[in-house]
């Protein structure tokens, strides 16, 4: 798949331009291009090393929602084995914005539920590009139940703009619809552990991440509205949705340091769409780390754990 570089990464998309320039040119056998394809690849890499040193909260929120990023599904082949997906929330219909069912991870049986967008304009047509409906709640509802009666532990995949506002969810319920799916959250007495694997939208992504642990991955964001969303309340202009990001406090090193996530998991230099396999190992790493730190705990002290970790969320001792 051709690389699908962003605004503020077009000085390296040059660069790799020339490279792949150079490598077509040297298929001619009778021209040596090897050292200066090598240079130029050198000076590629470092020059994204230079720039994803600074990256700012808006170029961040790109970099979470660029299509090439893993999805959930990509996450259920690389990490996760023995994949049973269920489907439906038995009232109304199956959302396939939301995915759902057993797996294994690290030999340890789990219910994975997580948010998955489309790769290409069908499939995200039919996802809803990443955006629930209430029976996808709903289904979430249903399979953290299940879990909880065999005693499984839950994980979740987070990777939303928000809950759908449409007109239609709204009549279904789309309110009691993801308080009921947070709720679930915190009170399984099974562990839970979330990951914040590209956007976290908005209610949308608190009804799945209301967790024992949370995990992010480092170039995602996680907020309570997007900062298009916010910039057009605040100024009703969304051209300042970058002043918005700034102001937001919406990247994983800001929300580390106020409790909200547990643990920051880093990307490969460029982004975790630069090298896929890596993201989703490391990944894997640390929910099978946040799982071994819960191992053994009772029902009663899993759920009073859950319900302190976020009634200190914004506490402050006077």
């Amino acid at each position: 798949m051709a690389m699908n570089f962003l605004e503020f990464e077009q000085p390296i998309a040059e660069l790799e331009a020339k490279i792949e320039e150079l490598k077509f040119i040297g298929s001619d056998a009778s021209v040596n291009i090897t050292e200066e394809i090598k240079r130029l690849q050198s000076k590629s890499r470092a020059l994204t090393t230079s720039i994803f040193a600074n990256l700012t909260p808006w170029q961040i929120t790109e970099l979470a929602r660029h299509p090439q990023r893993p999805y959930t599904l990509d996450y259920v082949s690389m990490i996760f084995s023995d994949w049973h997906e269920l489907h439906g929330d038995r009232m109304y219909s199956d959302d396939l914005a939301i995915v759902g069912g057993l797996a294994r991870i690290e030999g340890i049986p789990v219910m994975l539920i997580g948010h998955q967008k489309g790769r290409d304009t069908k499939e995200r047509v039919r996802r809803n590009y990443g955006m629930p409906k209430p029976e996808g709640y709903r289904k979430a509802l249903r399979l953290m139940k299940l879990a909880e009666r065999f005693r499984v532990p839950v994980i979740t995949l987070i990777d939303t703009p928000g809950a759908y506002p449409g007109i239609g969810a709204e009549e279904r319920g789309q309110a009691e619809a993801i308080a009921r799916s947070t709720e679930a959250c915190l009170e399984m007495g099974v562990p839970n552990v979330a990951a914040i694997i590209g956007e976290g939208g908005s209610g949308g992504a608190i009804a799945l991440a209301t967790a024992n642990r949370v995990i992010m991955l480092e170039h995602s964001v996680y907020s309570v509205i997007s900062p298009e969303g916010a910039a057009s309340i605040l100024w009703r202009d969304t051209s300042k949705a970058q002043e918005a990001a700034s102001g937001m406090k919406i990247t994983a090193q800001d929300l580390e340091q106020f409790g909200i996530v547990d643990a920051i998991v880093p990307e490969p230099s460029g982004g975790a769409h630069r090298d896929p396999a890596a993201t989703m190992a490391a990944t894997g790493h640390a929910i099978g780390d946040a799982l071994a730190e819960l191992r053994g705990l009772d029902r009663a002290t899993i759920t009073r754990l859950r319900r302190e970790k976020f009634l200190a969320i914004g506490r402050t001792v006077t």
